[in-house]
């Protein structure tokens, strides 16, 4: 448990080192199936101020916080969702990223435009359905994670990844770590998408080149997305 505090404590002191968030907008949490439980960042507290004692331990089943005087982050409830339906991820980071959130505010997938993305997701990454406004004013956060499974349609794997709908990114990993570099990938990827379709609005890449670049990376018969 120790290591996996301590993995959690360095993932999230990154994302403002990554340029992530602004202030305490962000979290990352780690996971550990044997004892049933994830460690994610408490709400509220500074990065410059956290440390391993402030993480907060939740129980994946029932939500439960575990020996804590903190509370999990706002995000906990979403990143609960997640762990129950996936049992292949072992961390998750949300961030309210700029460039990323710029399309989820858009309400816009991020689309395979070239190699990069090509290399990192197996097709475009996806924004979530609008939220009903019953939806957002009981279980926001529950909501928020439902509406992100259904996007999913059961697959977590090919792409690590979603936008919640004018909110931001959610992605993932086998460990919390790995999700902080999706996120940090994912973030570029919008970064660069934005500055292309804004040359070039009309912008799509020939889908052999995309093929060539993920079944390069990821094996000969990987590849099923499109772009």
């Amino acid at each position: 448990m120790r290591d996996l505090l301590r993995e959690v404590l360095d993932a999230n002191l990154r994302i403002p080192k990554e340029g992530l968030a602004t202030l305490t907008w962000g979290n990352v949490s780690g996971v550990d199936r044997g004892a049933g439980v994830y460690v994610i960042k408490p709400s509220g507290v500074p990065y410059e101020r956290l440390t391993e004692e402030d993480l907060v331990t939740v129980e994946i089943e029932t939500g439960k916080v575990i020996g804590s005087r903190l509370k999990p982050s706002v995000d906990s409830e979403t990143h609960r969702l997640l762990y129950q339906a996936f049992p292949e991820i072992g961390g998750i980071t949300h961030t309210h990223s700029t460039h990323a959130v710029a399309f989820a505010q858009a309400r816009r997938d991020i689309p395979v435009l070239g190699t990069t993305h090509a290399d990192n997701f197996n097709g475009p990454i996806q924004v979530t359905r609008d939220l009903t406004p019953a939806e957002c004013e009981s279980d926001y956060e529950r909501n928020t994670g439902l509406a992100i499974l259904d996007a999913l349609d059961g697959d977590a794997a090919s792409v690590p990844a979603v936008l919640a709908a004018s909110h931001g990114p959610f992605t993932w990993g086998a460990t919390a770590t790995k999700s902080l570099e999706v996120a940090i990938v994912c973030e570029e990827v919008a970064r660069m998408a934005i500055h292309t379709l804004a040359l070039n609005p009309a912008a799509e890449p020939p889908e052999h080149l995309i093929r060539r670049h993920y079944t390069r990376k990821h094996g000969p018969d990987s590849y099923y997305g499109n772009v």
